[in-house]
């Protein structure tokens, strides 16, 4: 595929066929993911590869605390509990996210991603805010592999509600101290049809010329 293509049309996929994903795919994306930028070429991303029915089962059973209370957090909760005040496209998108949640042992392949916490640089972290920056060193090489994995024909899911729960899914999948959980991809045959391009807001919104607040011509 085109990049330009990949970019348009990368979409969240939460419904997969039960197909296997083929192990070439899968490593054909990873070998495309590593060439994002990384702060002094550190590297830190490790990438776990989840197969196994058992070990994907107990993931759902981390996930699923998390998601609950960000249902709760965002309202998404009470959109299910009353969808007639809702607007559809949105009731429908959170319908196929509660579902990915309820059934993420089902989706065939879970890929855990950490990054090692010494080749994190951490600029912000002396500054009065939550800290960002340290996210620099893993994910564009997560953006990397979504983009990789669209272009071998493969739906993913991007989530980082494992995150909250690192310490369990670290003694699960035998994951090293020095390693941050950073995200959870899941992985497989889209089911849904592809969409031709996705909805996002126009570039006058969101960029600027010289100074915040002024149009970009």
């Amino acid at each position: 595929m085109d990049l330009s293509e990949v970019m348009r049309c990368a979409p969240t996929s939460r419904r997969f066929t039960p197909d296997p994903v083929p192990q070439e795919a899968l490593r054909r994306a990873l070998e495309l993911a590593r060439f994002a930028p990384s702060g002094g070429n550190r590297q830190g991303w490790r990438v776990v590869v989840v197969r196994d029915p058992d070990a994907r089962l107990a993931l759902r059973e981390l996930y699923l605390p998390q998601w609950r209370a960000y249902m709760q957090h965002t309202g998404w909760a009470q959109m299910l509990e009353h969808p007639e005040r809702s607007d559809p496209a949105r009731l429908r998108m959170v319908r196929r996210a509660d579902d990915y949640a309820n059934r993420l042992q089902q989706v065939p392949v879970h890929l855990v991603v950490g990054v090692r916490l010494a080749d994190l640089a951490v600029t912000d972290a002396g500054l009065p805010r939550q800290s960002i920056v340290g996210g620099a060193s893993v994910y564009p090489f997560i953006q990397n592999l979504l983009l990789a994995l669209r272009d071998q024909g493969l739906g993913a899911a991007l989530t980082t509600l494992l995150v909250p729960a690192e310490a369990e899914v670290k003694r699960l999948l035998a994951i090293p101290d020095d390693i941050a959980l950073a995200a959870h991809v899941g992985v497989g045959h889209r089911s849904d049809p592809w969409p031709r391009a996705l909805s996002r807001r126009p570039v006058t919104e969101f960029a600027f010329a010289e100074r915040y607040g002024q149009p970009l011509a």
